[in-house]
C-alpha cells in the first residue's frame, strides 16, 4: 500500500520522529509506535490483511467518521486514515491518507 499524509507534521513526525510544532508533540514510545504502525501500513498487501494483525486492531469506523479506517497506536491513541482503491483488480494499490494522530478518548 502506498501511504501519503494529509497534514505535514504527521509526515515530518514519520521521518524525523520529532515534532517542531508544539501543538502535536508526543512521548516518544507514542511516536516511535505510530511509526511502526504506518511502517506496517506501508508493508501491508491490502487493508484485508490488517485484519489479521491483532495489535493494530484495525477498524472501520461508523457514524460521523464513516469512510474513515483506523489502527491502534496503544491503548490511548490511534492513527486515523481513508482508503482509496486505485485499480479495480489490484488491491495492493490503495492509498492510505493519515488524517490525524488523535487522543482516541477525547471528544
Amino acid at each position: 500500500m502506498v501511504v501519503t499524509f494529509e497534514e505535514e507534521y504527521l509526515e515530518k513526525l514519520y521521518e524525523t520522529e520529532k515534532s517542531t510544532d508544539k501543538k502535536h508533540r508526543f512521548q516518544p514510545e507514542v511516536i516511535s509506535r505510530y511509526v511502526r504502525c504506518i511502517d506496517i501500513l506501508m508493508g501491508a498487501p491490502n487493508t484485508e490483511a490488517l485484519y489479521t494483525i491483532n495489535s493494530l486492531g484495525y477498524e472501520k469506523l461508523k457514524g460521523d467518521k464513516k469512510g474513515t479506517s483506523s489502527v491502534r497506536v496503544n491503548d490511548k491513541y490511534r492513527v486515523e486514515f481513508t482508503e482509496t482503491q486505485v485499480q479495480e483488480t489490484e488491491t495492493i494499490i490503495t492509498i492510505c491518507n493519515i488524517l490525524e494522530l488523535s487522543n482516541h478518548y477525547k471528544k
